[in-house]
């Protein structure tokens, strides 16, 4: 799929001016604070731009090609949503239903105090959490990588949805153990509701996460390379994950033949983060969500249903529930969809865009958006922790938008 690159003139683009995103890449490259990155600009469903550089393995010297498959971490949110929203369409549940008619264990919540200190300083939620709520990141859920009490709690408890803890339904029995940050529907905060809905699809469909996927997602799709997990025999064209080190360099973080996501390995199904793929492979979802819910061989959503997921579900941006900025990212003039942030006024994000665009990035620096106005898919990959480092989401937005001349 990445090979068939158009004439950028012929797309509304200077071929000029996209060569500035090569130069980009090529500079944190060289640098050494990238291993390699790949970015892919589509429009109208044509390739404009698709141009890797680097390495996917340091220590190997193993170029970054097209067939690189990379950690995703966070981009599997959309695909758990649409995954959700397939089963929304057929009638199964409502929005407003509460989590604990699915999930008993979430009956009765507590939410953490203002102001607690201790994890055991609560009181009874004045509010169920819905399944509207775990959507757009209502709930009260979390990261441990969230400041506070909470968070810290998450930390030490692990509960992070790893690819080797407990499997996605005894994770989230263990979960429902555990406080709210504050009264579901009040606030919007990052964390991990996106696995619970999973855990959701799982128990309406009937199917592991892994299977939905697969059956409904990934096979009609054609992402061949997409899995919770690299097998055997691909382990070859797995990325290393790499962090800053104390030198101002690089470091491996999570080496290919010892990653923590071999499939032999894999116990949970992480919807909230579980996934490795392809840039063909994720381009092909991304351009399901810009045809509004049509791929080449059908379809997987309505275009009512995908328009209503990429509408700003907030009353108002996400400064409003208190999150001005978030992993390098301005949320000022920025909503939230089901599954992925909303343009709403790029003036005011201090970023450019257009009204309406939606996507959503990875721990591991990735990110992607369809732009409904200018007809286009962005897909950015590297393989770098954690996302919020460099300022990399900001700069590839202001370097795709001086790309287009018409």
């Amino acid at each position: 799929m990445l090979t068939a690159v158009q004439k950028p003139e012929s797309l509304g683009f200077s071929s000029k001016r996209l060569q500035l995103i090569t130069d980009w890449m090529q500079r944190y490259v060289d640098g050494g604070k990238l291993p390699g990155a790949q970015t892919v600009i589509a429009r109208g469903g044509k390739i404009a731009y698709a141009r890797s550089v680097g390495l996917r393995d340091i220590e190997k010297k193993a170029i970054w090609g097209d067939d690189t498959m990379a950690r995703f971490y966070s981009m599997t949110k959309p695909v758990t949503s649409v995954a959700l929203m397939m089963l929304y369409e057929k009638g199964l549940f409502h929005l407003d239903d509460p989590v604990e008619a699915f999930i008993p264990a979430f009956k009765d919540m507590q939410v953490l105090r203002a102001q607690a200190r201790s994890i055991e300083d609560t009181e009874p939620a004045k509010s169920r959490i819905t399944i509207h709520n775990l959507l757009t990141h209502m709930s009260g859920m979390t990261y441990g990588f969230n400041l506070g009490v909470l968070g810290n709690h998450y930390e030490a408890a692990k509960m992070d949805f790893g690819p080797r803890g407990g499997t996605l339904e005894s994770e989230i029995d263990r979960l429902a153990q555990m406080p709210l940050l504050f009264d579901p529907g009040t606030r919007w905060n990052y964390g991990v509701s996106t696995d619970v809905a999973g855990r959701l699809v799982e128990i309406i469909s009937g199917q592991d996460l892994k299977s939905y996927f697969h059956e409904n997602i990934f096979g009609p799709l054609g992402m061949v390379d997409t899995d919770f997990g690299v097998p055997k025999e691909k382990l070859g064209r797995y990325a290393a994950a790499y962090g800053a080190d104390e030198k101002g360099g690089i470091k491996v973080l999570d080496p290919a033949e010892e990653s923590v996501f071999k499939m032999e390995k894999v116990v949970c199904y992480s919807g909230g983060g579980g996934i490795i793929s392809t840039a063909s492979d994720y381009l092909k979802f991304a351009e399901m969500i810009r045809r509004r819910g049509a791929f080449e061989g059908g379809r997987l959503l309505g275009p009512r249903t995908v328009d209503f997921m990429t509408s700003n579900h907030l009353d108002g941006d996400l400064a409003r529930y208190g999150q001005p900025v978030f992993s390098e990212v301005s949320f000022v003039g920025v909503g939230f969809g089901l599954g992925g942030w909303v343009m709403l006024e790029p003036a005011l994000s201090q970023m450019m865009g257009s009204p309406g665009d939606f996507g959503w990035g990875g721990m591991a620096s990735t990110v992607f958006w369809v732009d409904p106005v200018e007809d286009m898919t962005v897909l950015f990959l590297t393989q770098f922790i954690p996302s919020s480092f460099y300022p990399l989401r900001k700069e590839l937005r202001a370097l795709v938008y001086q790309a287009l001349v018409d």
